[in-house]
C-alpha cells in the first residue's frame, strides 16, 4: 500500500495545487492530511475547499484550532517579540478572512487517525497526528531523544507515528540499535507543503510505503519516501506583499525559512 500524507499548507493554495498534481502524477492507495490548513497566507478558504471537495481525510492542527474556535491564539511557539506580533497579525488576517462554514469545518476536525495492519503475525499501528499524541502543538524535532521519541510512541501504541507540525522533513527508525528481536519504531516528520522550514523552498510531503511483508520485527519493511515539488513560489509571496500580513512571511517562502 502506497499512502501519501500531507501537512501544513498554511494557506498557499499555488503549493497545494502543485501537491496535488505530484500526487496525482504518484497514484497513491489513499491520502491523509495531518493539518495546519490556514494562516500566513491569503487563500484559508480556498485550501479548505480544494481539500474537502477531494474527500480526503485530514486532523486537527493547532492553527485550525484556534481558527476554528475563532481564538487570538494559533499555539504557536514564537521565539521572539517580533515574531509574535506577526503572529498576532496573522491570526487576526486569517480569522477576518475564513467564512462561517469553513471554520465550522475547522472546528469538527478529529485530532488524530489511527490505521491497523493485520498482515502477519503481530498487528502494525499506524497513528498519524498534528504535533504530537500527547499535544497538538508539541514540536517533535529530529533531535529528540531517543528514549523520549521512543517513550511517546508505545504510551500511544504506535508502530509507525507520522506528524507535521515543526515543518522538518525526516524519519527515524527506533531503537536505533539492531538485534534479531528488536521491536523497531518509525518516527515520520512529513515536512509541510505550503511553508517548509528546512532552507528548501520546494513544498514537499511523504509517501509511506507499507508492503504485504511489513512487520515490527523488520526494520526495512517500512519505507519512507520524501517528494519535493517545484510551485510558484513568487505568486504566494507577493499575495503576502500585497496583503497585510507581513512581508517577512514572503520571505520566509523564497528562502524555505
Amino acid at each position: 500500500m502506497k499512502i501519501a500524507l500531507f501537512s501544513d499548507i498554511h494557506a498557499n493554495l499555488p503549493a497545494l495545487e502543485a501537491c496535488f498534481k505530484s500526487m496525482d502524477a504518484h497514484k497513491p492507495d489513499a491520502v491523509y492530511c495531518l493539518g495546519d490548513l490556514v494562516g500566513y497566507n491569503i487563500w484559508p478558504n480556498e485550501v479548505i475547499s480544494e481539500i474537502r471537495k477531494r474527500g480526503i481525510p485530514t486532523i486537527a492542527g493547532n492553527y485550525d484550532q484556534g481558527i476554528g474556535l475563532m481564538s487570538d491564539e494559533c499555539g504557536c511557539a514564537y521565539k521572539t517579540d517580533n515574531e509574535k506580533d506577526m503572529g498576532k497579525i496573522s491570526i487576526s488576517y486569517t480569522n477576518s478572512l475564513v467564512t462561517p462554514d469553513e471554520r465550522q469545518y475547522l472546528r469538527t476536525l478529529p485530532s488524530h487517525l489511527r490505521l491497523e495492519f493485520q498482515l502477519n503475525s503481530d498487528k502494525l499501528n499506524l497513528l498519524l497526528v498534528h504535533g504530537s499524541p500527547r499535544k497538538i502543538n508539541e514540536y517533535l524535532f529530529e533531535d529528540r531523544d531517543e528514549k523520549s521519541l521512543m517513550r511517546i510512541m508505545e504510551q500511544a501504541n504506535a508502530d509507525i507515528m507520522c506528524f507535521g507540525h515543526t515543518h522538518k522533513p525526516y524519519h527515524r527508525i527506533l531503537p536505533s540499535d539492531i538485534n534479531p528481536d528488536t521491536h523497531f519504531r518509525h518516527a515520520v516528520n512529513i515536512g509541510s507543503v505550503g511553508k517548509p522550514k528546512d532552507g528548501n523552498p520546494q513544498g514537499g510531503y511523504v509517501l509511506l510505503h507499507i508492503d504485504e511483508n511489513a512487520s515490527v520485527l523488520n526494520k526495512d519493511s517500512v519505507k519512507v519516501e520524501f517528494i519535493r515539488f517545484d510551485y510558484d513560489v513568487e505568486k504566494a509571496a507577493k499575495a503576502v506583499e500585497e496583503s497585510p500580513l507581513p512581508n517577512a512571511f514572503a520571505d520566509m517562502l523564497r528562502n524555505g525559512g
